[in-house]
């Protein structure tokens, strides 16, 4: 996906964010925090997660769907991945 490279910087600082939060989970769990306080930090997550999957799912629609001058089988094959990748994710 190398149209993510004009995306990269504001990506890779959601991901740090995330795994900033996931360090704050470990160290809940480490120092015996409540289970509705990790409970609350897990769903933190899975939020922050899901709005990076949104991005993602959002920008590849864009590039290799919807994009104008591709191919049948461009779009046919940026589909299927996409399919594929939402099967997956909602398992």
């Amino acid at each position: 996906m190398s149209h993510l490279s004009s995306n990269k910087d504001p990506l890779l600082a959601r991901i740090r964010r995330i795994a900033g939060q996931i360090a704050a989970v470990e160290r809940a769990v480490a120092g015996d925090a409540g289970c509705a306080a990790v409970l609350h930090q897990v769903a933190g997550v899975r939020g922050a997660l899901d709005g990076l999957m949104d991005e993602l799912i959002a920008d590849h629609i864009r590039e290799h769907v919807a994009k104008p001058g591709l191919d049948d089988a461009a779009r046919t094959a940026g589909a299927d991945e996409l399919i594929t990748v939402i099967r997956r994710h909602a398992r």
